[in-house]
């Protein structure tokens, strides 16, 4: 039998690793595995991470080697890692770069690699119709057209293409960051974000000017975009989530650049202009008439000259724009993000059209410089009311998560907790609009949906910003690129199933720093005993795997205390139903 070492990993030959919550070195080998791994589960104390083919490609194109990889993570396994492991670490990080896509004197596009894979690839059905001719050995030249096609479809089989192709520049522009803003405060970059737009143009070296920065809410990310903006000096297209973030990216520009109001283009509702620098939503671009009609609105890809595309939550591309972009690898593209997961699945479209994860800095480091609040997170559980549950025990699958979201019994640990915070400025937040007016009603605060004028809602983050709204009840459209730097308290009463996506952008509400303490507390409730329960724990996952740890308490019903809870009892306790 294998010596035990006193470490708090265990390596499986399936590629999971096992970390013990408890050992006493967990939080230093948490941040060595995000490196190259993803938590997939975390039951009670024993939290399991994976290493895929796409978080180790990750790595690699971030300079980590397989020895490297290996190293690290030994260092904290309690046994020997498996052969399996060691050597599928290092055949996945070889072959990142096996590949690479270069110009040729006359401009065409040269697939480059070991001959015997090229012959290998070029056998494959899926791979022969981006092929434009032979090529000396070592080479094929491929169809310029197909560019990000063919890197999608050899990312697919296994082999990542380190893209060398170069890119236009676009139409320049002239455009420096401030010294000052227009507010008239002194601005500079911070040092991670000027590492970060490093990263991104890579001294401008030929695989430089593409990829994704992976920042939290309030860590600045939209500053490092103006600043690549700035670096390249080239007309510029902003793709976003909603006309709220197209105004808050203008007003940013326009504070913090030496851009001018007429350079700068909205093109979103029923503004549709054109500008050196442009910014759009998705929504509008994904817009057509009929379900099977054209997208008229991408031709804005075609409009100007662009030398860059940022996209912004790039987490949220919807698969038409996936599909345009495979169009446009000779333009620079910058993705930005708090968190590079996808509930559908389409993170290697990211990595294969968008590009490789260029910076991710964790979220406590960041908090731990002070760059953004300390937070608390507690998952308060509640019990169903008797009536409720026999509703629940006899609905459909769909229906009990909407009932258990939907728990009366919320409303009263909402009052306790804005109570409990008294004088700090709180944000409820919801997936179900009827629940939400009921607590509206109750707490007798205003609350933004989707219903809400456009002009209303700005009315709203006005009036909470300067304090005049104490406490703003909210639904799903503020889960991105709301600025709402006051809120200390988020309070969560339903959202969207195991979404882990949804809650880092929830938790990004309340990250940005506060003045004096900079503390802030993130609460969501849920119903005990139910669906609810198995969905919260999937929905923390991107937290809990970025050094965050969730309090559990249990909520006792018309007595307005919340009682500790310890995970090892909760383990106890009888299991959600599934």
């Amino acid at each position: 039998m294998h010596k035990r070492e006193d470490r708090p990993l265990i390596v499986q030959a399936d590629f999971t690793v096992l970390l013990d919550d408890r050992h006493r070195d967990a939080d230093a080998a948490r941040e060595t595995l995000c490196r190259f791994a993803d938590l997939s589960k975390r039951p009670g104390d024993i939290h399991t991470y994976r290493m895929t083919p796409l978080s180790i490609w990750n790595a690699a194109s971030a300079g980590m080697s397989a020895g490297e990889i290996i190293a690290s993570i030994s260092a904290f396994s309690s046994y020997e890692l498996p052969v399996k492991v060691t050597s599928g670490i290092r055949m996945l990080a070889e072959r990142y770069g096996k590949l690479t896509l270069e110009r040729s004197p006359e401009g065409g596009l040269l697939l480059h690699g070991d001959e015997e894979l090229l012959g290998e690839l070029e056998g494959r059905s899926s791979v022969r119709p981006f092929i434009k001719g032979a090529g000396s050995e070592g080479k094929r030249l491929m169809k310029p057209e197909s560019r990000g096609a063919l890197k999608q479809e050899l990312t697919r089989l296994g082999y990542p293409v380190v893209d060398l192709a170069g890119y236009r520049h676009g139409e320049s522009l002239y455009v420096e960051l401030r010294e000052q803003t227009g507010g008239g405060r002194k601005f500079s970059l911070r040092e991670y974000q000027k590492h970060a737009v490093d990263l991104f143009y890579r001294e401008g070296k030929e695989d430089g000017g593409s990829g994704v920065l992976v920042l939290p809410c309030g860590a600045g990310k939209t500053v490092i975009g103006i600043a690549a903006l700035a670096r390249l000096g080239c007309d510029t297209l902003i793709l976003t989530s909603n006309v709220t973030s197209v105004k808050q990216w203008k007003t940013e520009l326009l504070d913090k650049t030496t851009l001018t109001d007429g350079e700068i283009g909205e093109y979103a509702g029923t503004s549709k202009q054109v500008r050196p620098v442009t910014i759009a939503t998705y929504q509008i671009l994904t817009n057509r008439r009929q379900k099977d009609g054209e997208f008229t609105h991408m031709k804005l890809f075609q409009e100007r000259n662009w030398g860059l595309i940022i996209y912004d939550e790039v987490h949220l591309l919807p698969a038409p724009v996936f599909r345009m972009t495979a169009e446009l690898q000779a333009t620079r593209r910058l993705g930005l993000t708090a968190t590079l997961v996808r509930e559908d699945g389409r993170e290697e479209d990211v990595f294969s059209l968008i590009g490789p994860k260029r910076f991710d800095l964790p979220w406590k480091v960041l908090e731990t410089s002070g760059w953004i609040a300390n937070v608390e997170c507690a998952e308060i559980r509640l019990s169903l009311p008797h009536q409720e549950m026999k509703r629940y025990e006899r609905a459909q699958e769909r229906a009990k998560v909407r009932i258990a979201g939907e728990n009366k019994a919320k409303i009263e640990a909402v009052k306790h907790l804005l109570q409990k915070h008294k004088g700090k400025p709180a944000l409820v937040i919801g997936q179900y609009i009827r629940q939400l007016h009921d607590i509206g009603a109750a707490l007798k605060a205003p609350v933004l949906t989707g219903e809400v004028p456009h002009n209303e809602r700005e009315q709203l983050y006005a009036s909470f910003k300067a304090g005049v709204i104490p406490v703003l009840v909210v639904s799903k459209v503020a889960n991105f690129a709301v600025d709402l730097p006051d809120a200390a308290v988020a309070i969560q009463v339903s959202g969207s199933y195991g979404s882990r996506q949804e809650e880092a952008q929830r938790i990004g509400r309340i990250l940005r720093p506060k003045q004096g303490d900079n503390n802030a507390w993130f609460y969501t409730l849920v119903s005990d005993g139910t669906k609810e329960t198995y969905y919260a724990q999937k929905r923390q996952l991107f937290l809990i795997e970025q050094g965050y740890r969730y309090e559990v308490k249990e909520w006792l019903t018309g007595s307005g205390k919340l009682m500790r809870e310890s995970y090892e009892t909760w383990m106890k306790r009888r299991e959600p139903d599934e």
